[in-house]
């Protein structure tokens, strides 16, 4: 038997601050699957979610709504936005954002990532949290963070250089 718990950890209920608001790490990509738990976790803060904005690359497939508890969700994916976040929307308007911690994470390093993000004051980038969990490459430079954030370099132009 597979463990099907959902993997979510919130900063405190507070003003947001920094780029996500927590963590959560979906078991697969499929995000008509994992949706739902994650939903119906997240109603306590954000009452029923009515969107959820995510990167098209970083989802086996591209569904434009599913079924979550009574209602339909609306699914918008972008090809400019970080693979690594989602943002869900309540129908009041609310909005959190969260980090993706990769499925295939190994435990030591998705519980560090989900542990940073979900930090109380964390400002830190998501790619710096990745980074520095040892999941993805980190940029310390200007050009090579203005890539991961949509922007787009000639091949051959990127400086960047991994910290670790």
């Amino acid at each position: 038997m597979t463990d099907r718990s959902l993997r979510l950890r919130l900063k405190p209920e507070a003003p947001p601050t920094g780029y996500v608001e927590g963590a959560w790490w979906p078991r697969s990509r499929d995000l008509s699957e994992e949706l739902p738990a994650l939903a119906a976790a997240l109603r306590v803060r954000l009452g029923p979610v009515s969107r959820v904005a995510y990167a098209l690359r970083g989802w086996d497939a591209d569904p434009r709504r599913v079924m979550v508890e009574d209602h339909f969700v609306a699914l918008e994916g972008f090809r400019t936005q970080q693979e690594n976040t989602v943002h869900l929307t309540g129908t009041g308007g609310q909005r959190i954002s969260l980090l993706v911690v990769p499925p295939a994470a190994s435990d030591a390093t998705g519980r560090t990532a989900m542990t940073t993000a979900a930090g109380p004051g964390n400002t830190d980038h998501p790619e710096w949290i990745l980074g520095s969990s040892g999941l993805h490459r980190v940029f310390d430079d200007a050009e090579g963070r203005w890539e991961v954030d949509g922007g787009h370099l000639k091949a051959g132009m990127a400086t960047s250089t991994a910290r670790r």
